[in-house]
């Protein structure tokens, strides 16, 4: 009587739910296998009927013996369909759910746009095992502008190196100030692969430009264009490949990348490159080599120890000519804060027609380090490079010269890094060592910065300066004078002293070439995306005119203007097929007056 009950029942529901629920299958199917041996020759149709409709979901014979665990569920109907809920669910199983169909989203674009790609080219490109195995796309942190790090930063992460005044710049046509040969080739005319994956951007012109003065008498106008580029290294993308899941293969194959990088670099026409992440045996067989046939002179710094890439400086012979260059280490042997293979370049460029007294425009490039929670190691490196180029653009006749820096600084716009940059000043006092670069949000459990942040054997001041004599002004007769003024200081001035030793200075005026946000909606500017990140890391900062004598500073003219997250979802993220890296370039153009005494 039992087993007939048991049949009669699951056939029953089996008819009335279609077999939808899998909670009603199981059911039946662990109450069958209870009364087993009870069933007669007359159940077995009806038994057959059930299993029939309950195949689909068969459970495994432990699953279907396993005690059964309960646990609250909810029903709820939509039109046509009926699925059960759990209110259990833990929530990042249902965020990681929203992020998979995203990752859908992404990958599936970008994978028609490769198929397409290479049924037109007639070509297939060799693929690697993590570019083959599909992956998930950018995440919800990745289109809030945001950036979701794990706890702990692997190796492979921390080698993926890499006052704001805003100056209101309009669309092209408010002046009569051209943009730099080839901008406006950008969008209409680029001879680049994918263009349905192109993103749109326009030559912003400095509204400056109309109301600028003619130059005075001795003086002439010297217009030329800074690019800042980090183009990927190649074998740093096979070392992050879980950064690049959403892309397809054929966008991320060096052979198709390096036409479309060269393609890009080409159709620009900067006057001055600054390249990051530049892989040197790339470099030499392919990258520098194409650079002299279109007329530049390169510079190039490999990281130090066993990492494949460096920085370069390229420029045009036609227009600048090299007076020096001095490439820069932030490592120092026996350092455990300096122990990271980061480099940079300094170089000083001279128009190739001015006399020699002229003076001189100092660009400096550099790739800071990538990992968020060592804002020490950022800060430290910084002051290596903001001491070398005080000590360039400086000669011993006490002139001063305007400065060009580019660079990826692995810090986002508000961040305390890059006010320090763009202010002359940092209080650190209680600040959070993940903080410092803006790159994490949240300080829960991280510790501070210690004071001081590098080693005074480093020979760099608070002031991030060279101190030639400061191992010997401990030993000096002064310090008896110093300690009688400080036993005459009120509690105030202690006071004040001691906040000063938790600061950093730097007496560089920087002004940075694009501000944080986009006009109109005021969204976030995006210089790099991958599926972990999208966020602006990338700037070229530079000496304001008015902040040096005689206005020998550098006069902003335009620049090439960057894109939101939701133009970067239009084209899949970033790398694709159309913008060949992780990064955007950033291109500025700038007028400087210099002294001609020819």
């Amino acid at each position: 009587m039992k087993a007939d009950v048991i049949v009669c029942n699951g056939v029953l529901f089996a008819l009335l739910l279609a077999g939808r629920l899998k909670s009603t299958r199981v059911m039946f199917l662990r109450q069958l296998s209870s009364v087993a041996t009870s069933l007669q020759p007359q159940h077995l149709a009806v038994c057959r009927l059930g299993l029939i409709c309950f195949t689909p979901v068969l459970p495994s014979p432990s699953r279907l013996l396993a005690p059964t665990r309960t646990s609250p569920r909810r029903l709820s109907t939509s039109t046509g369909a009926m699925t059960e809920h759990s209110d259990h669910e833990p929530p990042y199983k249902r965020m990681r759910t929203a992020e998979e169909k995203r990752s859908v989203k992404y990958g599936d674009a970008n994978r028609e746009r490769g198929q397409k790609s290479n049924q037109e080219g007639g070509r297939s490109e060799s693929r690697s095992r993590d570019a083959n195995r599909p992956g998930k796309g950018p995440s919800r942190d990745v289109q809030r502008g945001r950036c979701g790090f794990k706890p702990e930063q692997s190796a492979a992460d921390e080698d993926m190196l890499g006052g704001r005044p805003r100056s209101s710049l309009s669309q092209p046509g408010n002046s009569s100030e051209p943009p730099p040969p080839g901008v406006e080739l950008a969008v209409n005319q680029a001879p680049l692969l994918g263009r349905e994956t192109l993103l749109h951007r326009c030559w912003e012109v400095s509204p400056a430009c109309s109301a600028m003065a003619p130059p005075r008498g001795g003086d002439r106008a010297f217009d030329f264009s800074v690019m800042s580029y980090n183009i990927l290294s190649q074998e740093l993308l096979h070392a992050n490949s879980y950064l690049y899941r959403h892309c397809s293969a054929a966008a991320l194959a060096w052979s198709h990348r390096l036409p479309n990088l060269l393609a890009e670099l080409s159709k620009y026409d900067a006057d001055v490159l600054c390249l990051q992440e530049v892989q040197q045996d790339h470099f030499e067989n392919q990258i520098r080599p194409a650079l002299q046939a279109r007329g530049y002179e390169c510079v190039y710094k490999k990281r130090t120890g066993k990492k494949p890439d460096g920085c370069a400086v390229a420029f045009k012979t036609s227009r600048l000519r090299l007076l020096s260059s001095n490439p820069v280490e932030f490592f120092r042997p026996g350092d455990a804060l300096l122990d990271r293979d980061n480099v940079g370049l300094v170089v000083l460029l001279q128009p190739k027609d001015a006399a020699p007294s002229a003076g001189f425009v100092c660009v400096a490039n550099t790739h800071v380090l990538y990992n968020p929670r060592r804002g020490d190691v950022k800060l430290a490196q910084l002051a290596i490079l903001l001491a070398e180029i005080g000590l360039s653009s400086r000669p011993p006749n006490g002139s001063r010269n305007p400065v060009v820096l580019c660079g990826d600084f692995n810090s986002t716009p508000c961040s305390p890094l890059v006010a320090f940059l763009t202010t002359g000043h940092l209080q650190y006092q209680n600040l959070p060592i993940g903080m410092v670069s803006g790159q994490e949000y949240g300080s829960r459990g991280q510790r501070l910065l210690e004071n001081p942040i590098w080693s005074p054997t480093l020979g760099i001041n608070r002031q991030c300066q060279y101190e030639s004599t400061w191992t010997s002004a401990a030993s000096s007769p002064a310090c008896a004078t110093v300690e009688r003024v400080i036993s005459h200081l009120s509690v105030e001035d202690v006071a004040n002293n001691a906040l000063k030793s938790w600061s950093l200075e730097h007496d560089l005026p920087l002004r940075s070439s694009y501000p944080p946000r986009l006009m109109p909606d005021g969204r976030a500017a995006i210089t790099t995306c991958h599926s972990r990140c999208a966020m602006m890391v990338d700037y070229i900062l530079y000496t304001p005119r008015e902040s040096l004598p005689g206005g020998r500073g550098l006069q902003l003219l335009g620049r090439l203007s960057l894109v939101g997250q939701p133009e970067l979802e239009q084209v899949g993220g970033l790398p694709n097929l159309g913008h060949s890296s992780d990064h955007l370039p950033l291109l500025a153009r700038f007028r400087w007056l210099v002294a001609d005494h020819s």
